[in-house]
């Protein structure tokens, strides 16, 4: 854990920051298919199938054995809207590079799967749904030397994606799934309000705060990555946390460096008035809005 300024600024936590080398691990969904889901993330996205059984499976990165995606079936689970429910906006996947970033465009249209684009100026991205209406984003990282600042924020904006120029980035080499080295880069979260979700994901888990001047959002990270958590108000007013029979998140990872780590974050959430849940080999922590967060140390994923 460490209080020390670290580039490319912004807000550090006010307790102990979450130490630099944390990222994040698995994503749990609750999907209403596991056969459909299965198929539409390895047709689509690339995935291969890793493990299978009573209704779970496991996904990962053509070329690793780490897990990425755990997929839950709830039979007739009733799909997520895009707006009006809060808990997952979007997870994201984020590629070892821009030549990948263009292997998946090009791989996208000779499927016909539509996607949205943008560019964030830290990051190139595109965005689908999933068959339960879950949002994903696929993106790359632009290099951190390019990354601007004003005062001690980072600047992010929704820019137009130069696709041509993604593409371009491939060499004309072709998609073949998901390649090695492939990770989640973040999670962002429908919440009722930014406020109160710093309080916990800010000043008692000890993310930093990158941007907080985008128009109803937030982003945070450890170690002065652009954001591993948004964090929107974009929901619907008075929208409710999606529930037990919904397409949902079901959990989203944190990676920590050691057991050490892992307590120490553990108590200073707890002191902080929030109620942390041990695991075993892990602690799970809940948000006001329902939404399960794991902490995990990097020996047990």
């Amino acid at each position: 854990m460490t209080t020390e300024s670290r580039s490319p600024g912004g807000a550090l936590a006010p307790g102990p920051s979450l130490p630099d080398t944390t990222r994040l691990g698995i994503v749990r969904l609750q999907v209403a298919g596991l056969d459909r889901s299965l198929e539409w993330y390895g047709r689509v996205l690339g995935f291969r199938t890793l493990s299978r059984e009573s209704g779970v499976a496991a996904l990962a990165a053509h070329g690793g054995d780490t897990v990425l995606i755990e997929l839950r079936e709830q039979a007739g689970a009733r799909p997520a809207p895009r707006r009006g429910v809060l808990g997952l906006y979007h997870f994201a996947i984020l590629l070892p590079d821009r030549a990948a970033l263009g292997r998946f465009v090009t791989h996208l249209a000779a499927v016909g799967e539509r996607a949205g684009a943008s560019n964030h100026l830290v990051s190139e991205a595109l965005y689908l749904t999933d068959p339960d209406g879950l949002g994903i984003e696929v993106y790359a990282d632009l290099p951190r030397s390019s990354w601007r600042r004003e005062g001690n924020e980072l600047q992010m904006a929704t820019a137009p994606l130069d696709l041509e120029s993604v593409v371009a980035a491939s060499g004309g080499h072709p998609w073949t799934g998901m390649p090695n080295g492939t990770v989640i880069g973040h999670v962002h979260l429908h919440v009722g309000d930014i406020e109160e979700a710093s309080r916990l994901y800010h000043e008692a888990l000890g993310f930093d705060v990158m941007v907080s001047s985008y128009p109803g959002a937030r982003f945070l990270s450890a170690g002065g990555y652009h954001h591993h958590l948004g964090l929107n108000t974009w929901a619907s007013a008075g929208a409710s946390a999606a529930g037990d029979d919904d397409a949902r998140l079901l959990e989203w990872t944190i990676v920590l460096p050691n057991d050490d780590s892992i307590r120490q974050v553990a108590k200073h959430v707890s002191a902080r008035g929030y109620a942390v849940r041990d695991a075993g080999n892990s602690v799970v922590i809940i948000d006001p809005w329902g939404t399960s967060v794991r902490l995990l140390p990097e020996t047990v994923e």
